[in-house]
C-alpha cells in the first residue's frame, strides 16, 4: 500500500480544523494528528501560554497553525472564535469539540454548582459550537464535526454523575445534529474514548479505581492519547469517511464491548 494512496484516503491537505480544547492532553494529540495529516490547525482554549506552546509544537512538525482564546460557556466567545478562525484561514472545514471537565463525588453529595458547570462546558458548549460552526459549514458547502464523548456515553460509572450525563448527551446530540445536516454536506460524528490520562481524570484515579477500571478493560491498560488519532482521521476524512455520519467509534480497549 503506497503512502500516496493513504494520503489520498486519510489526508486533510487544504483543510482548516478548529480544535476546541486543543491545548489539553487529548486535544494536543488530536492537533498533532490533524497537522501531520496536512490540515491547518486553529488551537482554541482558555489560556494564552498553553495555546502558544501548542502552536509552536505544531509548527515544529512542519504544520501551519494559529490559536484563539475561547470561553466555551459563552456563545459570544464561540462566535468570536469563528470570526478569528476565518480571519486566519478563510474557511473552516473541520470542528473538533474536545473541551471537558469532570468532578467526582457520591450522588447524594454531588454539588449542584458542579452539575451546572459540567453540563455547561461538556454539553451546552458542544451544542453552541456545533450550531455556530455548523451554520458556517452549511453556508460554505460542507464540513465535518467531531465531538468527544466517553465510555460513560453508554455506561454508568460511579461518582461522575454529571460527567456521565453530559457525555450521554453529547452522543445523543451528535446523532440528532447529523440527521439534520446530512443533506447539507456536513457530517457529524463522535469518538467515545475509554480511560486516557487526561487532566480531568487524573485527580479521580486512586488505586482502587484504577484496579476497577483495569478489571473491566480487556486490554488491561490505559489508552495513549495518540491512539485516538486513527479513529479521528477516519471520521473527519472527506474521502475515507465520506459516507459516515451520525455514529461513533469506541476507543476504549474493549471496555464497552465487555458490557454488551
Amino acid at each position: 500500500m503506497s503512502a500516496e494512496y493513504l494520503q489520498n484516503l486519510f489526508g486533510l491537505d487544504g483543510q482548516t480544523a478548529v480544535v476546541i480544547g486543543g491545548a489539553g492532553v487529548l486535544g494536543g494529540a488530536l492537533c498533532r494528528g490533524l497537522t501531520q495529516a496536512g490540515a491547518q490547525v486553529i488551537v482554541a482554549d482558555m489560556a494564552d501560554d498553553p495555546c502558544r506552546t501548542r502552536v509552536e509544537e505544531l509548527e515544529g512538525l512542519g504544520g501551519q497553525a494559529g490559536y484563539c482564546l475561547v470561553d466555551v460557556t459563552s456563545r459570544d466567545s464561540i462566535e468570536g472564535l469563528l470570526k478569528t478562525s476565518l480571519e486566519q484561514a478563510g474557511r473552516v472545514h473541520i470542528l473538533v469539540n474536545c473541551a471537558g471537565v469532570n468532578f467526582g463525588s457520591p450522588f447524594l453529595e454531588h454539588p449542584e454548582e458542579q452539575w451546572d458547570r459540567i453540563l455547561a462546558i461538556n454539553l451546552k458548549a458542544v451544542f453552541q459550537a456545533c450550531q455556530v460552526f455548523g451554520r458556517h459549514m452549511v453556508a460554505a458547502g460542507g464540513g465535518s464535526i467531531l465531538n468527544i464523548g466517553s465510555v460513560t456515553s453508554h455506561l454508568p460509572l460511579s461518582r461522575v454523575f454529571a460527567y456521565s450525563a453530559s457525555k450521554a448527551g453529547v452522543l445523543n446530540l451528535t446523532r440528532n445534529i447529523a440527521q439534520e445536516l446530512a443533506t447539507k454536506g456536513v457530517r457529524v460524528n463522535a469518538i467515545c474514548p475509554g480511560f486516557f490520562p487526561a487532566e480531568q481524570n487524573r485527580r479521580l484515579l486512586d488505586q482502587e479505581r484504577i484496579d476497577n477500571i483495569m478489571g473491566g478493560t480487556p486490554m488491561r491498560r490505559f489508552g495513549e492519547p495518540e491512539e485516538l488519532v486513527g479513529a479521528m482521521l477516519l471520521l473527519l476524512s472527506p474521502t475515507a469517511g465520506s459516507f459516515i455520519t451520525g455514529t461513533h467509534v469506541n476507543v476504549d480497549g474493549g471496555f464497552t464491548g465487555a458490557w454488551f
